[in-house]
């Protein structure tokens, strides 16, 4: 709550404290009725400054609502004070005086509080499902409601801070046009998931490549099948995209199973003609061991259920024809060993490779903070879905994670849950990612 704490901020909460605290003002001389009036509605205007290097209507609403909690927090204390001596002083006598006040009081701090929430749960992003439940949850207890809150500021003033600080960047650096690579880039998605423009698969990645002058397409192939169908689907979109562009080339970034989707695209489906550079995120090259004993292990019966679940609802987000069970068997350690040796990416394309991992399961979030401790059993060190062993390929290889609980998962990797983790900026990664492919010609 600190960065909060704007000396505006504060001088305006004195302001609200005597404007919800003005009652007997009032009482006593009517006439201050439309100069109070008049203070309030000074004080929201200035809350809703917009002294800011941004012109982002939702960053906006996030600052004016951190504002108004930030105020509402600050007034909470005086105002209990001062009607803890109203009601020494007029116990005995008028105590409908304290009624009144108390009254004006809770109705002004409701209002700057409820405009306040309200406009943070509606714009901010970083709060997420899970700060948003806590805060309604906890709204009602006493003292945890205000740690809370205390959180909920500082979550959302965080994130207006750095969110202007990447706009002021982006403004910096418009004109060099960072990521124009010569080749468009083809973003290719992992098991289980579609691309979809109600929530981008790649997170707030492609609009931030896309601001620094990049050519964005996608793989748009199916979410669940085997590695061989999949590196179909994908040839069939690289070569409609070089024919109605004439791009000649692409630059693939892959994401999980997508990076063994490319390499057979590449390597048995000649597309090696038409790709620049192919560069995989977290893609399992050798395998999870971990798939292996679920399979091993577990029930068919149960295998069959789990699948049945899984594809019919494949088959209502889009899917033709998906195969659960399938595409599982394809991320194998035994069978990723085969592909591994077989998919060679020839030259010249420039071939390389991200890894990440978690460094404790708490760092992750739903479900991977589950499937990390089971992972890890098998796997050893992981992300949540993969482990770190099975990452490395190509000509060059990195390695991401932070100090700390906190760690990177299989989904913060792509931007998975809009989050702004501190030690890791995702989006400056692809950004000096695609940069750097720009530097080489690409």
């Amino acid at each position: 709550m600190k960065k909060a704490l704007s000396p505006l901020n504060m001088i305006l909460a004195c302001f609200l404290t005597v404007v919800a605290n003005g009652y007997l003002l009032i009482r006593t001389y009517p006439v201050t009725l439309a100069a109070v009036i008049a203070v309030f509605l000074i004080i929201i205007l200035l809350s809703f400054r917009t002294r800011l290097k941004t012109t982002t209507v939702r960053l906006i609403f996030c600052r004016f609502g951190a504002n108004l909690l930030t105020m509402f927090a600050l007034s909470l204390i005086p105002s209990v004070i001062y009607h803890v001596v109203l009601l020494i002083l007029y116990l005995r006598g008028d105590y409908m005086v304290i009624v009144w006040s108390a009254v004006m009081c809770i109705c002004v701090s409701a209002f700057v509080f409820w405009a306040g929430i309200i406009s943070v749960y509606c714009s901010s992003v970083q709060l997420g499902i899970r700060w948003r439940v806590i805060g309604a949850v906890c709204g009602m207890i006493p003292i945890a409601n205000l740690v809370v809150l205390n959180i909920i500021i500082g979550t959302v003033t965080e994130e207006v801070s750095f969110e202007i600080s990447r706009e002021v960047l982006n403004k910096e650096r418009a004109d060099q046009k960072v990521c124009a690579t010569k080749y468009p880039i083809l973003f290719v998605h992992g098991a289980f998931f579609r691309d979809s423009k109600r929530f981008n698969y790649w997170g707030r990645i492609p609009k931030e490549l896309e601001c620094n002058g990049a050519k964005v397409y996608y793989g748009e192939h199916q979410s669940a099948r085997p590695i061989a169908d999949s590196a179909v689907e994908l040839k069939e979109r690289i070569l409609t995209i070089v024919e109605e562009t004439g791009c000649e080339k692409l630059n693939i970034i892959a994401h999980s199973k997508g990076g063994l989707d490319s390499r057979y695209a590449i390597a048995k489906l000649g597309m090696a003609p038409y790709v620049a550079s192919l560069t995989t995120i977290n893609t399992p090259h050798r395998g999870c061991v971990f798939a292996d004993r679920l399979l091993n292990f577990a029930p068919a019966s149960v295998q069959e259920k789990v699948a049945s679940v899984y594809n019919t609802t494949l088959k209502k987000l889009g899917d033709e024809s998906p195969d659960f069970l399938a595409a599982i068997s394809d991320l194998t350690a035994s069978a990723c060993e085969i592909f591994d040796k077989e998919l060679a990416v020839p030259d010249p394309i420039v071939r390389q490779s991200f890894g990440s991992k978690l460094n404790k399961a708490t760092g992750g979030q739903f479900p991977l903070n589950l499937s990390y401790r089971f992972v890890k059993y098998y796997d050893g060190a992981n992300d949540g879905l993969v482990g770190e062993d099975s990452f490395a390929w190509g000509d060059t290889y990195t390695f991401i994670t932070t100090e700390g609980k906190r760690g990177i998962s299989h989904g913060d990797m792509i931007d998975l849950n809009r989050e702004n983790i501190p030690g890791f900026d995702v989006r400056e990664l692809y950004v000096g990612l695609v940069s750097n492919l720009r530097q080489r010609g690409l």
